[in-house]
């Protein structure tokens, strides 16, 4: 009996944690889209009706949910999170999100904390967590049930905004609070590979940098492989395992979302924009196009013009 109602108590501190999350949101939101704040690694998203999916690339974050829920594509997993849960991101990833959760009267309510890789390896150090335990999966995107802690250490960051003379000193004390939780919770893992010096998981970054800065280019999986000090066979297998896309389908995507970009903002036409990202067929880039993003190049870019409003790259 004692322990129900202990259970029940702190369900509901965890509830009005997750109301006053979702009201400091929506006062320093108001508006659709994503806003930044004062705290330079603090994001907040606001959107007030359910979305179609949206593709970005996705930098390594905490990723919580106030009001609302989404679901985020990796490859062909699908994940679903909301209040209860957060999305932890540890390398760079394009990724697909889909709001599936949100009403003018009760609209989506996010937060993104971008995660500072050398913060966590000190916090490594300090807490002596070199060692992690061995992950459930190598996978760089995961989502985990939120606790009480986390939570409160969140609301906490937040409410900083409300006194913006503090941020300066409390807001990365409070960010490293934020860490130490998710560095000793069921995550603990795949936050450490960010850190981790000479592991897979980093060498996997090294190659994911590459491809970033040489994606218009040609890319041999041979060359790559030597450039990280990998072999050929364990640079595959590793990439895929954290990003569950190959090193070519990893490019593919970055040159497809950069071509629409470029056709969006800079009115490229799609012949200009396959060029320009590497392609040296228009009918391989319109045929790619169209089975990453269900439509040809020219209908897409249309629709998407008409679409309000646009909100950022970031998945969360």
């Amino acid at each position: 009996m004692l322990s129900s109602v202990h259970n029940e108590k702190i369900e509901e501190a965890e509830l009005r944690q997750q109301q006053a999350l979702a009201a400091l949101i929506e006062q320093f939101t108001g508006t659709d889209g994503s806003h930044s704040t004062a705290i330079p690694a603090l994001n907040l998203n606001r959107i007030s009706a359910a979305t179609a999916p949206h593709h970005g690339v996705s930098l390594p974050a905490l990723c919580l949910i106030a009001q609302g829920s989404k679901h985020v594509m990796l490859g062909s997993e699908k994940y679903r999170y909301d209040p209860a849960h957060y999305l932890l991101v540890s390398v760079d990833l394009p990724c697909t999100s889909q709001i599936i959760e949100a009403t003018p009267d009760a609209p989506y309510l996010g937060l993104t904390l971008r995660l500072d890789p050398a913060v966590i390896g000190e916090l490594m150090l300090e807490a002596r967590s070199d060692t992690p335990r061995k992950p459930a999966s190598a996978r760089a995107l995961a989502v985990s049930r939120i606790d009480g802690m986390l939570q409160d250490a969140v609301l906490r960051l937040l409410r900083l905004l409300t006194t913006p003379e503090r941020i300066p000193i409390l807001a990365p004390l409070t960010i490293r609070e934020i860490l130490y939780y998710l560095l000793i919770g069921e995550q603990s893992a795949q936050l450490c590979q960010i850190a981790l010096k000479n592991s897979a998981a980093q060498r996997i970054i090294s190659a994911i940098d590459w491809i970033k800065h040489h994606y218009t280019e040609s890319l041999s999986i041979d060359e790559l492989a030597q450039e990280v000090h990998m072999s050929a066979s364990s640079l595959h297998h590793h990439f895929k395992a954290v990003t569950a896309l190959s090193p070519l389908q990893y490019q593919k995507q970055l040159r497809l979302q950069e071509a629409r970009r470029l056709m969006l903002a800079e009115a490229l036409d799609a012949t200009q924009a396959a060029y320009q990202v590497g392609y040296e067929s228009p009918s391989q880039f319109n045929r790619e196009y169209c089975r990453l993003f269900g439509e040809p190049p020219l209908r897409d870019i249309v629709r998407l013009r008409t679409v309000a409003p646009r909100f950022d790259t970031e998945i969360a």
